[in-house]
């Protein structure tokens, strides 16, 4: 190595070395500590911390309320990433038209992204038991009539729903983007010889954005896995736990039940899974695109 390449490589060491430090110290360590804690007993405040193997790991399989948590965030995940992706591809498809009033309105469908969860969940809290009440007085529409908060299956519904209204817009943007890098002279090609719009779009568009829908559909997974701030505001897990999704499950047996190492072994498990499936979904789309 010579003294030029060393310098180099100095210098760009320099720089990285402080976001290294951070990471590590943010990340890293705390991980490293989250493994150690899920192999004892403690309950986050105490002094007494005894050692206990696996059997946190093994308690797991007989936690009937972390399982149900489990399948309620998975069948969230699969619904809301259908769900968000068809709606910003669908927004995207609509905006990347000459409207006149394309940039207000993407503007408009994105600005929910721009607001903190929290605020979102407690505003569509006072919309669905307040402002729904109202209008089945004006209207009496069994729609605004409904329980949407104390039914279970309605309030899993409108999780999703106000979750699919926060992010559409996001990913909104992702396909937008995708959508302009699309060359006008191959889909003016296409109308030459006789393709009508939705040929254009599915044997088209929509291979060349094959790299954007990779991207937003692991980050629709991610994002459902991790949502926690919603679910918290909106329903808080209820009724009966019936929208008590994983983040908040471990949130609630950690600092609510005082139970800290079991409620890390649920994050510890929690991570794997969703390293797992997201590892997975992109090594399928990614193929998908190197096959196209």
């Amino acid at each position: 190595m010579t003294y030029k390449n060393f310098k180099n490589g100095s210098i760009y060491a320099l720089f990285v070395l402080p976001t290294l430090l951070f990471f590590t110290m943010i990340n890293v360590v705390p991980f490293i500590q989250a493994i150690i804690f899920s192999f004892q007993d403690w309950n986050g405040i105490s002094s007494d911390i005894r050692w206990v193997g696996l059997s946190n790991y093994l308690s797991l399989l007989d936690d009937t309320r972390f399982l149900t948590s489990s399948w309620l965030t998975v069948k969230f995940v699969a619904t809301s990433t259908i769900l968000v992706n068809l709606a910003g591809l669908m927004l995207a498809l609509i905006l990347n038209t000459t409207l006149k009033t394309r940039t207000l309105l993407r503007a408009l469908f994105f600005m929910p992204q721009v607001i903190g969860s929290l605020i979102i969940g407690f505003v569509w809290q006072f919309i669905f038991v307040q402002v729904f009440a109202q209008l089945a007085d004006l209207t009496n529409w069994p729609l605004f009539e409904l329980n949407w908060l104390s039914t279970p299956s309605y309030a899993f519904a409108s999780i999703i729903l106000v979750y699919m209204w926060q992010s559409s817009g996001y990913f909104m943007v992702i396909y937008l983007a995708a959508l302009q890098g699309v060359p006008h002279d191959i889909l003016e090609s296409a109308s030459i010889d006789g393709a009508n719009w939705w040929r254009k779009i599915w044997y088209i568009v929509f291979p060349l954005i094959r790299p954007a829908m990779t991207i937003c559909i692991f980050l629709a997974i991610s994002g459902a896995f991790k949502m926690f701030d919603l679910n918290l505001a909106l329903t808080r897990g209820g009724p009966f736990n019936s929208t008590e999704l994983l983040p908040l499950h471990i949130y609630q047996v950690a600092f609510f039940n005082n139970n800290y190492t079991l409620g890390t072994t649920k994050a510890v498990v929690f991570f794997f899974i969703l390293v797992t499936i997201t590892l997975i979904q992109v090594s399928i789309m990614k193929r998908r695109e190197v096959e196209m």
